[in-house]
Parts: structure tokens; C-alpha cells; sequence
């Protein structure tokens, strides 16, 4: 955006000029300085990938942050089985429910989704980092088993849950934190697994506990 360049662009070649289009040291310079003003920590991890107990209901979400201790003591672990590392407070993303991937995301996370704000593309430039200094593709398949939902298809799932009463503001497709608590109170009502994810599973036992019997 034009008020973000005039803020953040640098002139990193020393050339006299700005240009973030032109100029790939000024390109890269102007994104380092994006991620140092929105909290990025040099030398600390973005997060990783870890491994849930079995049967793990706790929270979850970017914003339900806690400390590496705390996580532990939950029995979560790194992907290798091995104790959690890192300081401060990490938040726990499941970004395919509770059977695919689950990370552990920290500050670093939070300054690369100040950009652009999904879950999804913070991941996406996270891990390609990762693998981009030489790390391996993620341990836990991605499951096949309960497919995304288009944006009408999130924007239904909003609107069952409000016809439930579940205050979660507006069906606008956007699956924010009200909307993942409202999912997980549900899912515990019916019995199914508790991971707050706003798949094709959880929209179809919506519909069917809103048909007339």
C-alpha cells in the first residue's frame, strides 16, 4: 500500500531512491524492515511442527497463547518426540484439524501474519523459509479425509452456529477465534473430535442437527 511504503520502503543500495520494484536490495531491505517493525525477533524460530497427545482437546488458535511450559505440560512435543524449546508464549495452530499437521507458533509467526492476515499464507512463507535453509517437508500428512470449505461454505457454517445461538458476530466467511470456539463447543455436543476446524465434516453434522426430523 502506498502509506506502508512511505513508512516502511528503505533505500538499502544507496542509490538515492526506494524502489521496491526496481532495486532487489531495496525490495528486501524494505520487507526486513516490515518484519523488525511488526516484532520480529532475530535469531528465534517462527515455531515447528509437533506431535499431540493422543485424545488432545485443549486450546488452540493463533491469539490462545501460552508458554513453552505449559504446552509441555500438556504432552505435547516436538514432531521428533523430543522437549519443546523456545521463549516467550507460542500459540497452537491446527490448521487441518486435529489429525494433520499441528504447529507450535511464536512471535516471529504473529510478524509475518501482521502482513497478510490468514493462517494459512503465514504458514505457507514459514515453512517455505524452513525449507529454503535446508528442512525437510512436514512429518504429518495432510488428511484427505475432510476437505476445505469454499468461502459460501464457511459463510453456512456461520450462519448454522448463529441459528444455534452461538455469538460469534457476523457470517462473513472469515473463521476467526469466536467462530473456532463456537466449532469446538459443537463438536463436544456431538461427540466428535475437538479441534475447531471449520471443515466439510463439521458443516455436514450442522446441517444434519438443523433438518426437521
Amino acid at each position: 500500500m502506498p502509506s506502508t511504503y512511505l513508512r516502511i520502503a528503505v533505500d538499502f543500495d544507496g542509490d538515492g531512491r526506494r524502489d521496491i520494484v526496481g532495486s532487489v536490495p531495496d525490495a528486501l531491505g524494505s520487507t526486513a524492515n516490515y518484519l523488525r517493525r511488526a516484532g520480529w525477533v532475530s535469531a528465534a524460530p517462527w515455531g515447528y511442527e509437533v506431535r499431540l497427545p493422543a485424545g488432545y482437546n485443549g486450546p488452540t488458535g493463533r491469539r490462545e497463547k501460552k508458554t513453552v511450559e505449559q504446552w509441555g505440560a500438556a504432552g505435547i512435543r516436538r514432531i521428533d518426540g523430543s522437549a519443546l524449546r523456545g521463549a516467550g508464549t507460542a500459540g497452537l495452530l491446527l490448521p487441518a484439524g486435529a489429525s494433520g499437521p499441528a504447529f507450535l507458533v511464536f512471535r516471529n509467526f504473529d510478524a509475518i501474519y501482521s502482513y497478510n492476515a490468514a493462517e494459512s499464507y503465514a504458514l505457507a512463507i514459514a515453512h517455505l523459509s524452513d525449507r529454503l535453509r535446508g528442512a525437510g517437508p512436514l512429518a504429518t500428512a495432510w488428511p484427505t479425509d475432510d476437505r476445505g470449505l469454499s468461502r459460501a461454505e464457511r459463510r453456512e457454517v456461520q450462519q448454522l452456529l448463529l441459528a444455534r445461538g452461538f455469538d460469534i458476530g457476523n457470517a462473513d466467511g472469515m473463521i476467526g477465534s469466536r467462530t473456532r470456539e463456537a466449532i469446538r463447543s459443537f463438536q463436544s455436543a456431538q461427540g466428535m473430535a475437538v479441534d475447531g476446524r471449520a471443515g466439510a465434516r463439521v458443516l455436514e453434522a450442522l446441517r444434519s442437527v438443523s433438518r426437521p426430523k
